[in-house]
């Protein structure tokens, strides 16, 4: 995980506001270093004595949780006196898994893409630069100065899994980062995650950007290279390969066969998301302020966990991989809501509790349980982290920044449960006695659920979609929440977790995981239409829902019995941050 940010301007150079130089450091504990730079034209470019000098900022802040050394960033080649600011996991390059340090060999593959041969061509540097973008798999935002070609490019990966903001102005400047301070009155725009931006810092007729859109933003020309499904060799210059499929719209002719355990669409998620949770929890480094004060058999996982469906089963898939003197923590937020709890006393007294009467409380502990029946040997740390609702006020501000631009009353309920489960601060108890610790997890490495629900049909507008008009109103509604991910979700969420030096991971949104999803038909995946069926629980028998049934049949498999028919639960709701102090308040109302 890591903070960027480059500012460029014909008038000198422009550093963040303390608050954002802040932000970036909250993101990177481990390093951080400024390189700044005056540049002309090359002398081979046209009319080079026209354009003004620039002056590029470039500063990067590191939380290293990857190979055996910190690998400071701005990362720049001495021979080319080119830049990488990197922030991001890649997992893969060319479907071949990178080991070590990844932001060393991502900055490899660009210098190789953008030196390559003698007397290439601008054109031919351009396509391999974006060939190079194109191979990378994992959650990406980036900027890479190209010093022989005096161009910039910068952009997210395709789903928009880390945060980029942009601010331009008319006085020639252009301010990239991954977060902002808005003490200043400063509005920000987020990078869309539709495709790779590159910018000609002394423009002139130039074959790349021939068909590709040019977008004029003030001072500058910025060209939008899209993102698209099944590009060919000939496209490679107007455009970067989206690594998956498009979202499958087939439509059954006669009444599918029903889901069920012995389903081959069952065991081919399991072994897919094993694949790609193991990616992302093998080999973890606890962070090395971490190091010095914790044993290494502490946790260096933790797992946002609401006790639903999504996240207990990537609880129990770690579970399988990691080995089994490593302990998981399960961070489990709850809120005191006046508007919800005030009748219940004071939020500081121990009964009645608050927290304990929070839906994902509730259910956290009951799945809790569960995996320590299912998973003996396994240290669970169950971690109370408990908000009242004066705290939550005395953060309202950073957390408001932190979310920028996204400003309405939905936002604010997520990011209040995100940013405080992340901060992992809490209570632990004994198994013995339960008698409670005050306790911080380690662990710089947090598990998300998120994108089970757009892929396997957990909301209830699949539901609704459904019912009005059967298969095709389904497969619309599920391809519109995976085209909307990157701008609805993941920039704020990467903005508000980071802040506690802490790095989000999607096994859920992993591309070859998303590349299988997206290509099974509907019926595979979810038990819209079908006939009910049921779990016998022991005590009782419960009903699968149809909304994500095909891991609701996973966790049956994995022995998750009581997870299985868990009912999906909004954060916002689960965790009580939603209408804190009035029911009329509407999610999509702007904050004031």
């Amino acid at each position: 995980m890591c903070g960027i940010y480059l500012s460029i301007s014909s008038s000198g150079y422009v550093p963040p506001n303390p608050g954002t130089r802040q932000f970036l450091h909250n993101r990177g504990p481990d390093s951080s270093k400024e390189h700044k730079v005056a540049i002309g034209p090359p002398a081979h470019f046209i009319e080079a004595s026209l354009h003004q000098p620039l002056y590029i900022t470039f500063i990067s802040s590191v939380l290293s949780l990857r190979g055996s050394n910190i690998v400071s960033q701005p990362l720049i080649d001495e021979a080319s006196r080119s830049v990488l600011c990197w922030n991001g996991e890649a997992w893969k390059l060319d479907d071949a898994e990178v080991t070590g340090n990844d932001s060393q060999k991502v900055f490899e593959l660009f210098i190789n893409a953008s030196t390559g041969e003698a007397g290439a061509s601008e054109l031919t540097t351009h396509k391999r630069i974006l060939k190079a973008i194109s191979s990378i798999s994992g959650p990406f935002a980036f900027v890479f100065y190209d010093a022989p070609n005096a161009r910039l490019y910068y952009g997210r990966d395709c789903l928009g899994r880390r945060s980029l903001l942009r601010k331009t102005d008319s006085t020639g400047k252009l301010i990239l980062s991954s977060i902002c301070d808005i003490d200043s009155g400063d509005q920000w725009s987020e990078v869309e995650a539709d495709g790779v931006y590159f910018v000609e810092l002394f423009p002139q007729t130039n074959v790349c950007s021939q068909h590709i859109l040019i977008e004029k933003q003030e001072y500058f020309n910025i060209t939008h290279v899209p993102y698209g499904h099944n590009i060919e060799d000939e496209d490679s210059t107007t455009h970067l390969r989206i690594p998956f499929p498009p979202f499958s719209k087939a439509l059954p002719n006669s009444p599918p066969p029903t889901l069920s355990l012995s389903s081959p669409s069952v065991a081919q998620l399991h072994q897919a998301l094993l694949k790609s949770l193991e990616l992302r929890i093998r080999d973890v480094r606890l962070s090395f302020e971490v190091v010095e004060r914790t044993s290494q058999n502490d946790s260096k996982i933790a797992i946002l966990f609401s006790g639903g469906l999504d996240c207990t089963v990537l609880a129990r898939l770690a579970h399988d991989i990691l080995p089994i003197e490593e302990c998981v923590d399960l961070l489990n937020v709850a809120f005191q809501n006046p508007r919800v709890h005030r009748s219940l006393g004071n939020a500081d007294e121990v009964h009645p509790s608050p927290y304990e009467l929070c839906p994902d409380r509730i259910t956290g502990r009951t799945s809790y349980n569960e995996l320590q029946k299912v998973c003996p040997g396994r240290t669970w740390r169950f971690v109370e982290v408990n908000i009242p609702y004066s705290e939550t006020v005395a953060h309202r501000d950073t957390v408001v920044s932190l979310m920028h631009p996204h400003n309405t009353e939905m936002d604010l309920s997520i990011s209040y449960a995100l940013y405080f489960a992340s901060r992992g601060v809490g209570l632990v108890r004994s198994p013995f006695n339960g008698e409670a610790r005050n306790y911080t997890t380690p662990a710089h490495v947090l598990i998300s659920g998120l994108g089970a629900d757009e892929l396997f049909g957990g909301y209830q507008r699949h539901a609704t979609a459904f019912s009005r008009r059967g298969y095709p109103g389904l497969t619309d509604e599920l391809e519109l929440d995976i085209n909307r991910l990157g701008k609805r979700n993941l920039g704020r969420d990467d903005r508000v977790i980071s802040n506690w030096s802490k790095e989000a991971r999607f096994p859920y949104l992993d591309e070859e995981l998303l590349s299988w999803a997206l290509d099974r038909p509907v019926w595979e995946k979810c038990g819209f239409g079908e006939y009910s069926s049921s779990i016998d629980l022991g005590h009782s028998v419960a009903e699968i829902e149809p909304g994500k049934k095909i891991l609701r049949l996973l966790a049956q498999k994995l022995a998750m019995t009581g997870v299985a028919v868990e009912k999906k639960r909004a954060i916002q709701f689960g965790t009580r941050t939603a209408k804190m102090e009035t029911g009329k308040t509407k999610g999509t109302q702007i904050l004031t």
